[in-house]
């Protein structure tokens, strides 16, 4: 029997050699035991981080020969949420626990700690922008950058019980924020901080994670009443499309280099690949029951779409045309 990195990378190939295949996702075991991957994200050279909230490590596969490597954190049960890679190759991560922000160099494996300010105990989602590490803090409902070069962080509140979810940078020197405690995004102006809110039309909306699109529109799960949304800054419309389950949590997001918005249904186990010209919706089963996808970033270089299995201790990838 072929070790499991090394079908995956047969099945890998075999799915990139065909660009008429349908998609599927190919899963790659972790092998601590006990794993609890939250959240990948992709350096330029195709190596996959993740971070290990359960055992308190940050980890790296390499998709090519299957290999993986971890290092646990310096403080240890620091809870590694969401991480992300920064121009220099440092691997930036949220230590929720003990209310840090952790940097890896992955050429020596040494990681350094920033603690942050008492206002940002739980950091969540950690964004490299413009020179800065941008994170929420869902717990306590505020967001704040850390400049790597000082070691001080900056923090604003949002809305009382708005819950500052998801984060992704955007093409014209902002970042947006999903608010999953009330009916709101957020654009904040990476200049100076400041934070301008959009209402979304429904008032049980709940939005979990986002994605911007070249254009400035933003894709956003709604996690709470089962719907894909889109809101366009720049007129306020608002596009909404149910999901193939009904309230199904869909939850991770990306958008895929085949033209497609990549989300996940946390509850039925399958990938949704929409499609906005057609407004078409494809389902792709994660194979392993019980996975529940938090995060989903695209490797852009190679088309791949990677995922962190949360429960079942593996990651996947879906290889795209």
């Amino acid at each position: 029997m072929l070790p499991p990195f090394r079908t995956a990378l047969l099945l890998t190939l075999g799915a990139m050699a065909s660009t008429d295949a349908p998609p599927v996702v190919v899963e790659y075991p972790i092998p601590r035991p006990g794993s609890f991957p939250h959240d990948p994200t992709v350096a330029p050279d195709g190596m996959v981080y993740y971070t290990d909230q359960a055992n308190s490590y940050i980890g790296r596969l390499d998709p090519g020969t299957g290999r993986f490597v971890d290092w646990a954190t310096p403080t240890p049960g620091s809870g590694p949420h969401g991480l992300d890679v920064a121009p220099d190759g440092s691997v930036w991560y949220t230590a929720q626990r003990v209310g840090m922000l952790g940097r890896l160099d992955p050429a020596t494996g040494v990681i350094e700690e920033f603690p942050l300010p008492a206002e940002a105990p739980y950091p969540h989602t950690p964004v490299v922008y413009q020179g800065k590490v941008w994170f929420t803090d869902a717990n306590s409902h505020t967001y704040g950058a850390l400049d790597p070069a000082t070691g001080r962080a900056q923090v604003w509140h949002a809305m009382a019980g708005s819950v500052p979810y998801g984060l992704r940078p955007a093409p014209d020197s902002a970042l947006w924020i999903a608010f999953l405690g009330t009916n709101a995004l957020g654009r904040v102006d990476a200049r100076d901080g400041s934070l301008r809110t959009f209402r979304l039309p429904d008032p049980g909306a709940r939005p979990r994670r986002l994605a911007v699109a070249p254009d400035g529109r933003v894709y956003y799960t709604d996690y709470a009443r089962g719907y894909l949304g889109r809101l366009d800054p720049r007129t306020g419309t608002v596009d909404e499309w149910p999901t193939p389950t009904p309230r199904s949590g869909p939850y991770g997001i990306t958008l895929g280099t085949d033209g497609r918005v990549w989300y996940n249904e946390a509850a039925s186990g399958l990938m949704v690949a929409f499609d906005p010209g057609t407004e078409r919706m494809e389902t792709v089963r994660i194979p392993t029951a019980g996975a529940v996808v938090r995060h989903i970033v695209t490797d852009t270089l190679r088309h791949r779409v990677w995922l962190a299995l949360s429960g079942t201790g593996r990651l996947g990838m879906i290889a795209l045309p």
